[in-house]
């Protein structure tokens, strides 16, 4: 909860000042169009998760231009997690700003797209990433945001001619979990970042292990930790606290585990 709490007034402050007071850039002073992207863990794969996620995110998110809500379109990868979403946001009356339609239907048809002033896409496929980009131009200069892709940071050089485009979105939010198993216990950590008050000036990100009860700053990092950096963080640690050997090659053996697919 705390997470869905810090990720919605990250989101929304980041959102508020391109929204109502757009940025130029360059020498010809062109608009930005505002890229963000927010990762959160899920507890499982189900529709259902990633619709409570949506929900809780944008329920009471009062993101306003020039006095009035912002119209947000909420892309949705396929059409049953479409019909989960709006299952879910049936429940409240105050989302009548928030339109849901998944990700092929707007190769049909792109007239759909042009009500809206800030359009979101929920946990979205590689092979998806071509039609994002199209549906980005058409939309430009209106924000975009990317909840939970399905692709690593590690897999985008594999992106070819889109590499810079998927690069071009800037983590805001980030919140993965990690488990470092030892010989005599397992610790809870996690990799951190969050930008404050709306403004993107170099955050940091952190890793951060449990210490006697609170999660406490171990390392941090200038770009985003590959696994590899990750990994000698945890197990440098690891041999710094513990009784039985400091040996980096024992220590190597000792299983950590992060959420998702990767492993350390």
């Amino acid at each position: 909860e705390e997470a869905i709490l810090q990720a919605k007034t990250c989101l929304s402050t980041c959102l508020e000042k391109p929204l109502n007071n757009p940025k130029l850039v360059g020498k010809l002073k062109k608009l930005k169009q505002p890229r963000f992207q927010v990762e959160i863990p899920l507890v499982d794969d189900s529709p259902s998760s990633l619709a409570q996620l949506a929900l809780d995110i944008f329920k009471d998110m009062s993101l306003k231009r020039k006095g009035s809500l912002v119209e947000i379109l909420v892309l949705w990868p396929d059409v049953r997690l479409k019909e989960a979403g709006i299952q879910a946001f049936e429940s409240s009356s105050s989302l009548s700003h928030i339109e849901h339609i998944e990700l092929p239907s707007v190769s049909k048809n792109n007239r759909i797209l042009s009500p809206s002033d800030v359009a979101v896409f929920l946990a979205p496929e590689p092979s998806q990433l071509a039609l994002i980009k199209a549906i980005a131009d058409s939309l430009y200069p209106k924000p975009l945001v990317i909840f939970n892709p399905k692709w690593g940071s590690e897999e985008e050089n594999d992106f070819g001619d889109l590499k810079g485009f998927v690069g071009s979105f800037e983590v805001i939010y980030s919140f993965m979990g990690l488990e470092v198993r030892g010989v005599l216990s397992t610790r809870k950590g996690m990799v951190f970042k969050c930008v404050t008050g709306g403004v993107l000036s170099g955050e940091q990100w952190s890793v951060l292990v449990e210490e006697d009860g609170e999660l406490k700053v171990v390392s941090r990092f200038k770009s985003r930790p590959g696994i590899e950096e990750v990994e000698n963080v945890l197990y440098n640690l690891m041999a710094i606290n513990s009784p039985i050997t400091k040996s980096a090659k024992f220590l190597r053996d000792l299983v950590s585990n992060v959420t998702g697919k990767k492993k350390v």
